[in-house]
């Protein structure tokens, strides 16, 4: 069965590059990210993951943490792992789930029940600290992923679902001092205008307004 917006994240027990995890236990209270990639050493894959290895640290400052999936054994990881690090410049930082017996690319339907190769397409599971399900995307074997379109969502559900200040996942580093938003709800408006951010607001219908905020940093 398909996972959707707003299930229960399916929880299981699995082998890693980092040791074995129970995956809610894994999350703790905060957000995570759940990607699959069709295939360990395939030139895609490699990118994606190099590429989110760089950006590991935005994602930290946004209270999230990240973890891979695919249906190769460990031992193919982990000697994939040292292929990313060489031609991606980078060094991996989190995670890769082993899941040759299918048990966790079932429980998320990231297999198409019409491929022939038995592959993971490629998937990306957001959670919330509710465990929630906040965000679905599959993308097909051919295409790449755009993993600050995923930072972007998570600034989008921290902002407006929980309500989080700014500054908690905007640091001064950031070279971006004003934000633009539309907002939907007058009282989410005022919990962050309070909590460190200056801000003008012109109303544009009586149930939204545009907010010109500069973050107190």
């Amino acid at each position: 069965m398909a996972v959707r917006l707003g299930d229960d994240a399916p929880n299981f027990t699995a082998e890693t590059t980092e040791g074995t995890i129970n995956f809610h236990e894994w999350l703790g209270n905060g957000w995570g990210i759940l990607f699959s990639h069709p295939k360990d050493y395939t030139p895609v894959c490699t990118t994606e993951l190099g590429t989110v290895a760089k950006i590991t640290p935005e994602f930290k400052k946004r209270g999230v943490k990240v973890i891979a999936v695919s249906v190769d054994p460990l031992d193919s990881h982990k000697g994939w792992i040292n292929d990313i690090n060489e031609t991606q410049k980078t060094t991996m930082n989190y995670p890769i789930i082993a899941d040759p017996d299918k048990k966790v690319a079932s429980l998320y339907d990231m297999i198409h029940p019409n491929a022939i190769d038995n592959m993971t397409v490629r998937s990306v599971f957001i959670i919330g600290p509710d465990k929630k399900v906040k965000l679905t995307l599959t993308y097909p074997a051919s295409c790449g992923r755009n993993f600050d379109e995923l930072l972007r969502v998570i600034d989008s559900l921290q902002l407006f679902i929980y309500e989080l200040p700014p500054q908690t996942f905007l640091s001064a580093d950031i070279n971006l001092t004003v934000l633009r938003l539309l907002i939907l709800s007058d009282g989410r408006i005022v919990a962050y205008l309070e909590s460190g951010v200056q801000g003008l607001l012109q109303t544009v219908r009586a149930y939204a307004f545009t907010a010109v905020v500069r973050l107190v940093l």
